[in-house]
């Protein structure tokens, strides 16, 4: 949808269909997680729909990592914040942005055959790490490999304000979920383990309500009472592994992959959807640069493909710290804490004296007063509320400098 937004805004006169296999405003799974950084790239490259991403997403602001094991409860504490946005705000409004641009927008139309759809001069195939278009071609080169943990994406009613990792001993072992602000009384809950206490706990085996009323007990602490929530518009959410998804070329033909068909990165980055506009953008621009389809392509695959390498290989080492957490969690919280925000390495001398220095009451109101001035510093340098006036050159950025990866640990 971003992409069919990205290259109208590039030239008015292509004529795009998105085919959508779900019927209008169906969506599975909860919020997405995102940063300044991607503000910066949406403000840049269509300020219209940006405003209203950002009118309709939330701030959370801190981190706590909670630990609760036989000794009780302990706590630790990252500084940092970001946004959430529930996955059916964004999709509306990239479906009116796109449908305004004049994209045809075609709901329930699941494409099972390349040769069903009519005839074009491009097809960007963003149907998920499943892909079923990636599927027909051995060309791409695909590499898919599972993860261990078993994990679930749920919601809860629990309106949590900051970002929470939260761990729970169990005669079974230690069973954790990640849980993020989504919307006004709604979080993200994303619940994993290992194979072994998925198993020991009959996770395995419970039906879908018994398994979701099983984790609302195991974490009643976190979550302080409230419910645990499966279906979201959709089917109930199911246990799955974590596809790590690699091709070897990004396109062939006129048949190219974005998001998640080309590439994945482990929900503990937190970078997946960021990742996934900036392909959307990088090849509208491409098509704009290159007058042969061949040559934009090339260049698209070639720029992002080098890009997302650091990035893919830190979402590798991310799922491994989880998939071995129990060599980590023997420590007390802060100690604990400090090995999961450095787990993709790379960190500044000074990181852990700040990350000590975080565990002060007054620090944290400090840099929650500091990331407060940063915010408003960053909405004004990126002219949030004004026209954009990339849009008076008729030819809009690429964006560059921005593929880092992002780190919610601090």
């Amino acid at each position: 949808m971003y992409f069919a937004i990205s290259a109208k805004l590039r030239d008015a006169g292509h004529e795009i269909t998105v085919y959508d296999r779900d019927p209008p405003a169906a969506t599975y799974g909860w919020g997405v997680v995102y940063w300044d950084d991607l503000l910066d790239v949406l403000y840049r490259n269509d300020p219209e729909s940006a405003r209203e991403v950002t009118a309709r997403s939330v701030l959370w602001q801190d981190q706590e990592v909670r630990v609760h094991g036989s000794d009780g409860e302990q706590t630790a504490h990252f500084g940092g914040y970001g946004y959430s946005i529930s996955r059916s705000a964004l999709l509306d409004v990239l479906t009116r942005r796109a449908s305004q641009l004049g994209v045809d927008v075609q709901y329930g139309h699941r494409v099972a055959d390349l040769s069903t759809l009519p005839e074009a001069d491009l097809l960007v195939a963003a149907d998920g790490a499943n892909s079923g278009i990636r599927g027909q071609s051995a060309t791409f080169g695909t590499r898919i490999e599972v993860g261990l943990d078993p994990y679930i994406w749920l919601g809860t009613d629990q309106a949590f304000r900051s970002f929470v990792f939260s761990f729970e001993q169990t005669s079974a072992g230690w069973i954790w979920f990640h849980a993020y602000p989504s919307v006004a009384g709604i979080s993200t809950c994303i619940v994993e383990c290992s194979p072994q206490t998925w198993h020991s706990l009959g996770l395995d085996v419970l039906g879908r309500d018994q398994g979701v009323r099983l984790l609302e007990d195991t974490f009643k602490r976190a979550l302080d009472g409230h419910r645990l929530i499966s279906r979201s518009r959709g089917a109930p959410a199911h246990w799955q592994r974590f596809a790590h998804v690699t091709n070897k070329t990004w396109y062939h033909g006129a048949t190219v992959l974005v998001g998640d068909a080309a590439h994945t990165t482990h929900f503990t980055l937190g970078s997946g959807t960021r990742l996934a506009i900036i392909d959307a953008i990088v090849l509208a621009h491409s098509l704009q640069k290159y007058l042969d389809v061949d040559d934009a392509l090339r260049e698209y695959d070639r720029h992002r493909r080098v890009e997302l390498h650091p990035v893919q290989a830190a979402s590798r080492t991310s799922m491994a710290w989880f998939e071995h957490v129990d060599q980590y969690i023997d420590r007390d919280a802060v100690a604990f804490a400090h090995a999961m925000s450095v787990r993709h390495g790379g960190q500044n001398p000074w990181h852990r004296q700040l990350h000590l220095a975080t565990q002060i009451a007054a620090v944290r109101t400090a840099r929650r007063a500091f990331a407060t001035g940063r915010r408003w510093y960053l909405a004004r340098r990126r002219g949030e509320g004004k026209d954009d006036q990339s849009r008076q050159t008729g030819r809009l950025p690429c964006p560059s400098g921005l593929d880092q990866q992002g780190n919610r640990d601090g």
